[in-house]
């Protein structure tokens, strides 16, 4: 009897189908079941039946179910996700970063009347009277668009020269001729975007991962956060980053080429920020310890996480985590009690901020630091005489990003997941740190032959007249500082200066007998100038003799190359000053390339000198 029964539950288990997805393909597999199995039971299946509704009924809540099924897979995807919320959920794991209106930024050139001063028999403008433009102050366009001074400008500042950085010019005379006031010059970077403040009333009460809503939509860049016992928050990619950046003004010789040092401090009070794509608005999230804590461990001890067995005193066979308890720990940044927060941010952008070169001549709002020794007449003077002026049109200003766009940014920014792993992603890394902190020309990654682990990085700088020079040991600490925020623990980083081989060109030419030869030279100068410009060699970069070849031999009136031949020049030649580094080109030299030694670029520094040609 029972093997008959057993014999009958196989054949139906035989006649069920998983492979139906829709109302149709239910109603049909239900049918056919049921004729087979019941028949003998209920001979009406038709749609008006009772048997008929059950069916009806049953494909409906499997077609409901597999519907919804199908819409939470799709909902994985970053491609087919349909729900906003979604969306911005994967596009945020993809380690983008949802952003609004973009606003604008220009260079505007700030001018003010200082008065003179006689110093060892020349007129200068007198450092007293140079006051400290504040970030914040502000200027407009004709247009409206409000732009905000974005960093201090010291009119006073000096190189390390002990000249000014401003410019100036002489504004006034008296009857002599002799200077009364100067207009300097200094420019500083604005944005188009406004400042607000706001504050929040945080109660007694700890709320783990508190948040907070900002009230302006397009929000640009939180400037700070900080309660009413003084204490900073600090903005961080994620809550598990314990250390920011902040940023120091450098004191040291190098100022001129490395304006700020760059230093990582801890930030237990911290905070990410999130923006809705459909509200545009922010809203800022803390952490979820409580800063009454006495909590301080890096990682949370288990020990005190576990829950108590009651009734067990003599042994004990395990211990059970409460996972809730690990939230409540400061590893994840500690949550605002019983605090005013003030928040200050930018706000605001758009297309519409790009405002032509010349439009930007208004002073809306002037924040000001003066020598105390500067009486209250003058003050007023100076600032009154203040006149702005953009001379390049505002760039960068867009709309906000459509979701669909912010699809394909994630889909491609998702394998990179901010680490240094190839030499591509070390490179990357070094070429975007923040220019307040030096700004790197060349970098060259190679093996270091002696630690399999180690790549020594070669690196090279530009002075002002775009001369290949040392850079500075400033520059070479905040890239160490910035770098090691990103390394592999088991990975070693050496910063080294790569070598500059300064390298000069003799070459003669056989010319077309009704050319003029000096024309021809000349073309050819022009032309091997622009190939060997700085821009078009990276440390390590060789250089192909055939392309000189085919360069010289293909211009105009040149009937062929009678000789050609390159040089090393080092030291101090005919007061242009070279390179130490000494070469031999003719053993760098294999089949018609000169290769560069491993960490160092070719430079042909002074091309009007070194590029000699002559014809026959």
């Amino acid at each position: 009897m029972g093997s008959g029964k057993n014999k009958i539950k196989s054949i139906r288990d035989s006649q069920r189908s998983y492979l139906n997805r829709d109302f149709d393909s239910f109603r049909s597999s239900l049918t056919q079941y049921s004729r087979t199995f019941f028949s003998d039971k209920i001979s009406d299946f038709s749609e008006n039946g009772f048997a008929g509704m059950l069916i009806e009924l049953t494909s409906y809540v499997g077609d409901v179910m597999s519907y919804y099924m199908d819409h939470q897979f799709q909902e994985l995807s970053l491609d087919e996700a349909s729900e906003t919320s979604n969306i911005e959920r994967l596009i945020r794991n993809a380690g983008v970063k949802i952003v609004g209106a973009s606003p604008a930024i220009v260079e505007v050139e700030f001018y003010m009347e200082i008065p003179a001063k006689e110093v060892d028999g020349t007129y200068v403008p007198d450092p007293t009277y140079m006051p400290i433009i504040r970030a914040g102050t502000t200027v407009s366009s004709g247009g409206g668009i409000t732009f905000t001074l974005a960093d201090d400008i010291d009119m006073g500042k000096k190189r390390a020269s002990g000249e000014l950085y401003a410019s100036y010019v002489t504004m006034k005379s008296n009857s002599g001729g002799d200077p009364t006031s100067f207009s300097i010059m200094r420019s500083g970077t604005c944005i188009s975007s406004a400042n607000r403040t706001e504050t929040f009333a945080i109660s007694n009460s700890f709320v783990p991962f508190r948040t907070v809503s900002l009230g302006m939509t397009d929000i640009t860049e939180i400037i700070s956060v900080i309660d009413s016992d003084g204490n900073e928050w600090y903005e961080v990619e994620a809550l598990t980053r314990d250390t920011v950046y902040r940023r120091v003004i450098n004191t040291m010789p190098d100022r001129d080429s490395v304006a700020e040092e760059l230093e990582v401090i801890p930030a237990p009070r911290r905070f990410v920020a999130s923006t809705s794509s459909n509200s545009r608005k922010t809203t800022l999230r803390f952490g979820g310890g409580s800063a009454l804590s006495t909590d301080d461990d890096v990682l949370p001890d288990p020990s005190e996480l576990s829950l108590p067995l009651y009734g067990k005193r003599t042994t004990i066979t395990n211990f059970t985590i409460d996972p809730n308890k690990l939230l409540s720990t400061t590893t994840l940044g500690v949550a605002p009690q019983n605090t005013v927060l003030t928040v200050r941010y930018r706000y605001g952008g758009g297309v519409s901020h790009n405002v032509s070169e010349g439009s930007i001549r208004t002073v809306r709002s002037l924040i000001t630091k003066f020598n105390s020794a500067v009486s209250a007449s003058y003050i007023s003077s100076i600032r009154a005489s203040l006149e702005v002026i953009n001379r390049d049109t505002a760039k960068g200003g867009e709309r906000a990003p459509t979701i669909n766009e912010m699809r394909t940014i994630a889909n491609l920014s998702r394998n990179s997941q901010n680490r240094m792993v190839t030499k591509d992603d070390l490179i990357a890394r070094i070429y975007t740190m923040p220019s307040k902190f030096g700004r790197v020309f060349r970098v060259g990654i190679r093996s270091n032959p002696h630690n399999p682990l180690a790549a020594v990085i070669s690196i090279i700088s530009r002075d002002k007249d775009e001369k290949l020079v040392i850079s500075s040991d400033t520059l070479k600490s905040n890239l160490k500082t910035y770098l090691n925020e990103s390394r592999l623990i088991s990975d070693a980083i050496d910063i080294v200066d790569a070598a500059v081989l300064n390298v000069g060109l003799n070459y003669s030419i056989a010319a077309s007998m009704t050319a003029n030869t000096d024309t021809v030279i000349q073309k050819i100068n022009t032309q091997l100038k622009n190939y060997f410009e700085i821009e078009n060699f990276q440390i390590g970069t060789p250089i192909i003799t055939t392309d000189i070849v085919n360069l010289i031999i293909n211009t105009p009136d040149v009937q062929s190359l009678v000789s050609l031949s390159f040089y090393n020049i080092s030291g101090t030649y005919e007061d242009r000053v070279y390179s130490n580094t000494s070469e031999s080109i003719d053993s760098l030299t294999n089949k018609g390339i000169i290769n560069c030694p491993p960490g160092s670029i070719f430079e042909f520094r002074f091309p009007e000198d070194d590029i000699i040609g002559t014809a026959g």
